[in-house]
């Protein structure tokens, strides 16, 4: 395997240097450029079409979040990976719904950052464990996936997924299990079997976790807490 390309965008030239420096040091990764704020990032990425980004948030200027959404519109194939000083559930929805692939704190310890910046390199996301195994993220990440507003870009694209499979999903992301979501939609368990297959197929996710995560990520769908 060739070795990663990779930008860095970082406010502060010291800390980009230290990334640099410790990522120039592995043969499987290649730096080939560097920004300090948002605009010069998306030229950066335009020019060098790189495989991955390490990006901070709070980035002069343009946030990261809107650098990074700006850049999926334009290069989808690219892995971003936020630093961020504060794991914010509200931005946590962001950055899922912009397409980011990881979003860690920005003290994150050295190894554990290579591990995350492995994983995007091979086409995972990280971001999604956020959501399912850190509990006081978890539970500020679905109540902000309530409370926001679909954002026009969510509510433009076009879901694969009918009406039914829709309401089949969204209770899915409520918890409910298929003999009680056979019992409120009042169709037959083997029919919510059918459905829940449909939508892996259609979405081309392994389990039902990545079918939710993926629906949140575009707006189609909205989390109800336990309890409401």
């Amino acid at each position: 395997m060739s070795p990663t390309s990779i930008v860095l965008v970082h406010g502060h030239t010291i800390f980009r240097e230290g990334l640099r420096h410790y990522l120039a040091s592995l043969p499987e990764y290649r730096i080939v450029g560097e920004a300090s704020n948002g605009q010069q990032a998306i030229q950066l990425v335009d020019y060098s079409d790189p495989d991955l980004i390490l990006m901070e948030v709070d980035l002069p200027g343009v946030s990261g979040l809107e650098v990074a959404r700006a850049i999926k519109r334009t290069h989808p194939h690219v892995g971003i990976v936020l630093l961020s000083a504060s794991m914010d559930g509200f931005q946590v929805v962001k950055a899922i719904r912009a397409g980011v692939a990881a979003y860690q704190p920005r003290n994150i310890a050295p190894d554990k950052l290579l591990r995350v910046i492995n994983q995007v390199r091979r086409g995972e996301y990280p971001i999604n464990d956020l959501v399912l195994s850190l509990p006081d993220v978890a539970a500020e990440v679905l109540m902000a996936f309530r409370q926001m507003a679909v954002d026009d870009d969510a509510q433009s694209i076009y879901s694969p997924l009918s009406p039914r499979e829709l309401q089949v999903l969204d209770l899915v992301a409520a918890g409910r299990t298929n003999k009680e979501i056979a019992l409120l939609l009042d169709i037959s368990n083997q029919t919510v079997k059918n459905h829940v297959s449909s939508i892996l197929r259609k979405l081309a996710v392994n389990d039902r976790t990545q079918a939710v995560v993926y629906a949140m990520r575009r707006g189609w769908i909205k989390v109800v807490l336990p309890g409401d």
